[in-house]
């Protein structure tokens, strides 16, 4: 999966102070915000400090590899278990994200009404936070799952955070690393199904691999500007031509269409997953290839739009016939 968001907007009351020098006698206390409201949008702060968008993505990739990993064995199982630890180590990877970048972030405007930017959320606050629910997510995972999945989550983590995160202002080949920790939430609920690691599991971190690519050098090619200006090297050598990134894409989701075909040639699916995915691998690639020749700002979201088309249609078709299959 993708490991960039976009910002998420959340309108809150500002707070004032009781005694601070603008509130005088006779003027209406009424307009400070209750202590409700002031609950409610901390608890938006932190909720939006996990990047609720890339939670959701990585949840319905989880479910799939579970589905997958049971091996027609359809048991409920730890998979709750599995959900609730997974996803507390993708908020503590975001949190803690956020709070090394939170001086680049202010200088993005993608990113500068993030909680911590933004003033919301204290550094200390957000950092505690995103330590508790790492080290719970793994304590969670060894616990109630099994110790392969805890042990790559936790890999999952020091990766996203130790590795890709400082790489940002770096290298390009950030992107690399950080499409890694990002193709793994269905290998972990394949793990938590099965307990093993063998082909099926290979398949699906390739192919989710390979599919952030074109994704998110669109993304990078779009926001070259604000990157630029926070120091971030998002953008590989040569990014500011559109027509590179588009090639480069344009390889990836090439690369991309005979690893998609590899669950059917394992026995994960059959020749229905076959054609919907050569098919969607040969349309992924199409508007790689018109960002590259057009090199506009609509092709680019095009092509963003094209990959967050071609993984849901992907991964949904490869469950349905793996199901069938077994039947």
């Amino acid at each position: 999966m993708s490991h960039e968001t976009a910002t998420v907007d959340v309108t809150r009351p500002s707070s004032v102070s009781a005694s601070g020098p603008g509130l005088h006698s006779g003027e209406a206390v009424a307009d400070l915000p209750d202590a409700t409201s002031s609950t409610w949008g901390r608890l938006a702060d932190y909720v939006e400090l996990t990047k609720p968008r890339i939670a959701v993505m990585a949840t319905v990739t989880v479910v799939v590899g579970y589905l997958l990993g049971s091996r027609g064995q359809w048991f409920a199982g730890p998979l709750p278990q599995a959900l609730v630890g997974i996803l507390l180590v993708a908020a503590s990877s975001s949190a803690l994200n956020q709070w090394i970048e939170r001086f680049r972030d202010r200088l993005m405007p993608r990113t500068a009404d993030r909680p911590l930017p933004a003033g919301r959320l204290s550094p200390a606050e957000v950092l505690a936070f995103g330590l508790i629910t790492g080290l719970g997510g793994v304590l969670c995972l060894a616990v109630t799952v099994n110790l392969l999945t805890a042990g790559l989550a936790a890999g999952t983590l020091l990766l996203y955070v130790a590795v890709y995160t400082p790489l940002k202002t770096r290298t390009g080949l950030c992107t690399t690393i950080g499409a890694i920790p990002g193709a793994l939430p269905p290998v972990l609920g394949y793990t938590a199904a099965s307990g093993t690691l063998d082909v099926a599991a290979v398949a699906l971190f390739a192919v989710l691999f390979l599919w952030q690519f074109p994704h998110f050098l669109a993304i990078a090619w779009l926001y070259r500007e604000q990157y630029g200006r926070a120091g971030m090297k998002m953008v590989p050598l040569g990014g500011e031509r559109a027509d590179v990134v588009g090639l480069m894409g344009f390889v990836y989701a090439i690369a991309l269409i005979p690893v998609s075909l590899w669950p059917s040639r394992i026995g994960l699916a059959g020749d229905v997953y076959f054609v919907v995915a050569l098919g969607l691998g040969l349309a992924y690639a199409a508007a790689a290839l018109r960002f590259a020749r057009f090199g506009s700002t609509a092709t680019a979201r095009q092509l963003v739009y094209s990959s967050l088309l071609y993984l849901p249609v992907l991964l949904g078709t490869l469950v349905w016939n793996h199901v069938a299959l077994l039947q």
